[in-house]
């Protein structure tokens, strides 16, 4: 980002560029999933993974940015993201296929209430009363919805709940790892990015996935290649989204922006899904959490943080001299912008976030 712009409108910059890419990834995945209903999402995912090496080590081949190299020590300076993502792929997967829509996505509000929770315990951030009364707003409507929840499936809930743990536990991780500057946004995203690429390649392989891939009878259509490679690149995009939100807002904030990017899915699942069971009391739960979610980002975005964890952050302008990591001391959160601990995310990365 352009080092004259203040904090507010990189925060505010930031928030919007991962709302905006988390969307447009979901139109790019529908494409190729269901219009030319190609059978492997593991195989998209490994795609998506893949393409974000290859521009990252390109981008720092030409001196465009810089990352540490690979050393002895690189896997327990990402460690534990890696393990995290795994675990958020599988549980985001299993809960998206038993629930509807919208109690997906009213449960997947529980992710804010644990980031919250996480941020205080690990990155000792302490989130204003009155952010506090929003995602507490947000989790009571949560509940509501539950309680009448028409289609409960409790394998559905147990997967949501943890796939909601993992997302939590992958903002605040995130957050450590930049404000620890040892490998900077760049290279906490291409390290990542390695060390998952055998594991889901393996898992690939063990479902019988890649070979139904491989079986596809689109590959040579040339406009399916560019949406799926459209597809890939915008994997790499979400990612880079998610970093870039994290470092100038923090967990929590992250976290709701992509809760607030599923509104409209919220609503239109009610319609499009086919399996929303309307009941009075889910409706009004669903829409009491809906409410929490603008209070937090009105407050979040409308007042000016008077300190922040990034300050000074040296921006990646200049050819063969970038640093992406923040210099200076770090400082204390202040109420509103701390309080945000930061879907799907993925929401994690890619297509976990994308549900």
């Amino acid at each position: 980002m352009d080092p004259g712009l203040s904090l507010v409108t990189k925060r505010i910059l930031s928030a919007l560029f991962y709302g905006l890419s988390s969307m447009l990834i979901v139109i790019v995945n529908k494409l190729v999933l269901t219009s030319y209903g190609f059978p492997s999402f593991q195989v998209l995912g490994l795609g998506q993974v893949v393409s974000g090496i290859v521009v990252l080590y390109l981008a720092k081949l030409f001196r465009l940015i810089s990352f540490p190299d690979l050393s002895a020590d690189t896997v327990w300076k990402v460690w534990p993201l890696p393990l995290i993502y795994i675990s958020n792929l599988i549980f985001g997967l299993g809960g998206t296929k038993k629930l509807s829509l919208p109690m997906f996505t009213v449960l997947r509000r529980f992710s804010i209430l644990f980031t919250m929770i996480a941020e205080y315990y690990i990155l000792s951030v302490r989130a204003s009363r009155f952010v506090q009364f929003t995602v507490y707003l947000m989790i009571l409507g949560a509940m509501i919805a539950a309680s009448d929840d028409l289609s409960f499936d409790l394998s559905g809930y147990t997967f949501i709940l943890l796939n909601d743990l993992t997302t939590a536990a992958n903002g605040v991780y995130t957050k450590q790892k930049l404000e620890a500057k040892s490998l900077g946004k760049y290279g906490l995203l291409y390290y990542n990015s390695l060390i998952m690429v055998l594991p889901i390649f393996v898992l690939t392989v063990s479902s019988g996935e890649l070979a139904q891939a491989m079986m596809f009878k689109d590959w040579l259509d040339p406009v399916f290649l560019i949406q799926f490679l459209l597809s890939c690149f915008m994997g790499f995009v979400l990612n880079y989204s998610i970093i870039l939100c994290t470092l100038y807002n923090s967990a929590l904030t992250t976290t709701i922006v992509g809760v607030l990017k599923n509104l409209l899915v919220t609503y239109l699942g009610m319609f499009l899904g086919g399996d929303y069971v309307y009941s009075a009391t889910n409706f009004i739960g669903i829409n009491i959490s809906v409410l929490g979610s603008i209070m937090y980002t009105y407050v979040t975005f409308r007042q000016r943080p008077t300190s922040s964890p990034i300050t000074n952050v040296k921006e990646d302008t200049e050819l063969g001299q970038h640093s992406d990591q923040p210099d200076g001391k770090e400082k204390e959160l202040s109420n509103v912008s701390s309080s945000a601990p930061t879907d799907p995310g993925l929401n994690p990365p890619n297509l976990i976030s994308q549900s």
